[in-house]
């Protein structure tokens, strides 16, 4: 056996290759590990909370900042750069006609082959141009016999009323509860984690979508231009939000029921309720009152129910308060309403007369008595755009084209090229990959504690205990011969849960005291009998769990730990970001450990731990060298980070890794790993700076 393969062996306790062993059976008993996390999101929000829009004094100040704000949601929407305003290809399928209204039921596509149906209510008797509002459609899809009608049927009654009271309603469906059924629920019903990763949330689309129905309604004689307003509740009061946040266009607001703040959503838990298109990709950690400050100083009604458990009312008051100095800086509080309707999340009727009289105030300058209910008029075959749905759709895999990723990375031609490639990708790590982690000052001391030590058999294991950050304490584990004090080597091995499990099944064997906290799996003395015959005389192996992992692990089934995870989104962050943090912190600890201090460690890890071993070398000065079995070639695969496949891939993580330490990939496809070993190639680095092997063999 190399001494490398003998490193990397030691570094995951052996049988790598074996498959590992499962993971430690959780209970559903809250554990500190929980107390912990329920802290962290805690402090985490109030921090975002607290520096929301605190910086903003006077309205220079609002207005020195608020084209760099929207640029930002432009991106978090996945709208940075802006997609090309192809031609709409809008077509008219058929009408239905009303005694007061007629409906115009057509489809346009905001880009090619990305289908919006929507419904026209157009008034009868126009004699000018009126005014116009973009109605949105909340998640109410109407379907029968296996067709989708779309939401726009469930909330007909909106668009009209609005043509029986001398509007225009342009009344479209939304990606998912379209005609054509795309998806909203990627991350916690589909498991694509990799939309992080691309940067993407429908929510992104829903705002493009919104933007061209703009152009559409530009495009109409009946319409007013210049008196265009939206609305729509739920979903679409999300959707609200953001096209009257980026779009100027739009001159009177009502999102109903589709804001609430980062306290709601992470701390009380209604996260929980929403899907993907609920959420920006929170690069730039903002809370939501400043989605709402953009529309300032534009007619804005604020809108909910007082018992509404998904936009719950304090959240939408704290949204109100912050936005409202917005508008009090402009000398503009007459433009912002707060309306609270009793009752739950749902289409009352008092939700939609304040609406109205709102829009009749600020697009018709008018206040009349609200006669006429809002009513469904119309059978759902009315309203139906497609007999036949286009052959050459793109809404159902939208998610794989909207936001761009990195282009196809050449092999850089010379050391000036390949600096620029390596300090823009680092760059963009740390500021739009990154960018939730703490800075040094608020992440605060490690305080690294000894735990327990003990020896058994001529082997030793140590506990230290330290701070990842505020409210992430995380535990090394360092294990050597008994007579090891100054040793030569250190061996970090980052561990996933099935190697935390073998650990414990080999460490159970003579420290079982040591480890009773721990739901312990069988012992297993060969494990134990391999790591002893491992442990050279100046080695210490050290064994690492990033948060959430084996002595940090939560408790809770799966759909718990894909909602932890959703909340990290939120905060502009990720899990495996966060675990990347982790293990830098993990290194620092060791440098205040006497046993460990001054040495650079080697780092083993399996996986996706094996990515986020990788990103960790990336942020430290010196790794001795790095063993990562398995590695995945795509961050689809994972690890999963914010943005990432915006600017780089695995390969190209690889490549940056060989320039600073020695890389060893066992068990992979050289071919995979084209582009690192071109670049090490290219530039004349040792070959023993990145080196593929094969698996052992197992006779």
């Amino acid at each position: 056996m190399s001494a490398m393969y003998r490193l990397c062996v030691m570094i995951l306790v052996g049988g790598i290759f074996a498959g590992g062993a499962s993971a430690t059976q959780q209970t559903s008993k809250p554990s500190p590990a929980d107390r912990m996390l329920a802290e962290y999101f805690q402090s985490e929000t109030k921090k975002l909370q607290d520096q929301c829009l605190s910086d903003i004094k006077t309205l220079d100040d609002w207005k020195a900042k608020r084209p760099a704000y929207k640029q930002q949601l432009l991106e978090m929407l996945g709208l940075d750069p802006l997609p090309a305003k192809t031609p709409l290809k809008a077509t008219t399928t058929g009408t239905t006609e009303h005694e007061q209204f007629t409906v115009d039921k057509l489809h346009y596509q905001s880009m090619p082959g990305l289908y919006v149906t929507a419904n026209l209510y157009i008034p009868k008797g126009l004699t000018k141009p009126a005014p116009a509002v973009l109605y949105i459609c909340g998640h109410g899809n109407v379907k029968k016999g296996g067709i989708s009608y779309g939401a726009k049927v469930s909330y007909q009654h909106h668009g009209e009323w609005f043509a029986r009271n001398g509007y225009v309603c342009l009344t479209i469906d939304t990606l998912q509860l379209g005609e054509i059924e795309g998806i909203h629920h990627g991350t916690y019903r589909y498991n694509m984690w990799w939309w992080n990763c691309r940067g993407y949330t429908p929510a992104g689309v829903e705002a493009w979508n919104c933007v061209r129905a703009l152009d559409y309604l530009e495009t109409r004689k009946e319409v007013d231009a210049n008196r265009i307003g939206v609305t729509g509740r739920s979903g679409g009061g999300a959707y609200s939000w953001w096209i009257a946040a980026i779009d100027e266009r739009i001159k009177v607001a009502v999102p109903v029921a589709g804001i609430t703040d980062l306290q709601n959503h992470v701390v009380d838990g209604t996260v929980e309720g929403h899907c993907d298109c609920m959420f920006i990709v929170n690069t730039y950690r903002w809370d939501y009152p400043l989605v709402a400050a953009l529309v300032a100083p534009r007619p804005l009604l604020i809108s909910n129910s007082d018992k509404d458990t998904i936009f719950p009312l304090d959240g939408v008051l704290r949204v109100h308060e912050k936005v409202r100095r917005i508008y009090k800086l402009y000398g503009a509080e007459k433009n912002l309403g707060l309306q609270i309707t009793e009752g739950p999340h749902k289409d009352t009727q008092e939700l939609r007369t304040h609406a109205f009289v709102w829009f009749n105030r600020f697009l018709k300058n008018e206040d009349p008595l609200i006669r006429v209910p809002a009513e469904p008029l119309l059978q759902p075959q009315q309203l139906r755009v497609f007999d036949k749905l286009p052959a050459d759709e793109i809404n159902t895999k939208i998610q794989e084209t909207f936001v761009p990723m990195a282009s196809q990375c050449s092999v850089p031609q010379s050391k000036d090229e390949w600096t620029t490639l390596r300090d823009g990708w680092m760059k963009a790590l740390r500021e739009k990959v990154f960018h939730g982690w703490p800075t040094e000052r608020e992440a605060g001391p490690l305080d690294v504690d000894q735990i327990f030590t003990a020896e058994k058999d001529g082997i030793r294991l140590t506990a230290y205990d330290f701070n990842s950050q505020p409210h992430v304490r995380l535990r090394l584990f360092l294990i050597s011969a008994a007579n090891v004090r100054d040793p030569d080597s250190v061996m970090l091995g980052v561990l996933d849960e099935a190697r935390w499990t073998q650990l414990l099944s080999a460490m159970r064997v003579k420290f079982e005291n040591q480890l009773g906290d721990y739901r312990l799996p069988d012992p297993d003395l060969n494990a134990f009998e391999d790591l002893r015959k491992l442990l050279d005389a100046g080695q210490v192996g050290v064994y690492f769990c990033p948060r959430g992992i084996g002595a940090a692990a939560w408790t809770g089934d799966e759909k718990k730990q894909i909602q932890i995870r959703r909340r990290f989104m939120l905060l502009g962050q990720t899990l495996d970001g966060m675990r990347v943090w982790d293990v830098h912190r993990a290194i620092e600890a060791l440098g205040q450990i006497h046993e460990t201090a001054g040495i650079a460690p080697s780092i083993g890890a399996d996986g996706t731990m094996g990515g986020v071993a990788l990103y960790a070398s990336l942020f430290e000065p010196q790794i001795a060298s790095l063993a990562l079995f398995r590695l995945p070639t795509t961050h689809r695969d994972g690890p999963i980070f914010l943005n990432v496949l915006r600017y780089l891939d695995m390969p190209q993580a690889v490549a940056l890794a060989a320039e600073r330490t020695s890389v060893t990939l066992p068990g992979q496809d050289a071919s995979a790993w084209r582009f690192p070993t071109s670049v090490v190639e290219s530039f004349g680095w040792d070959r023993q700076q990145l080196q593929i092997i094969a698996p052992p063999d197992r006779r």
